[in-house]
């Protein structure tokens, strides 16, 4: 299988969040969503919706479990 580079995102609205919030963003800084938790987050590459998925906590790290491939 070939390696090419692509883009991995998820998409999570954050409600009334500006350029001056990014800027001021910390380690560890917490950021409220308008996902419902439990909500399937959407994974696209390049831009294109691939899969479904869900957070879920791992030790003491947040990972992505995908819930369905399209």
């Amino acid at each position: 299988m070939l390696e090419l580079p692509c883009e991995l995102t998820l998409d999570l609205p954050v409600p009334d969040f500006t350029v001056s919030n990014l800027l001021r963003l910390e380690s560890g800084a917490v950021l409220e969503t308008k996902w419902a938790n439990g909500d399937d987050v959407p994974i696209r590459i390049n831009g294109e919706l691939i899969a479904w998925s869900e957070f879920e906590v791992v030790g003491d790290r947040l990972a992505v479990r995908i819930t369905e491939w399209l």
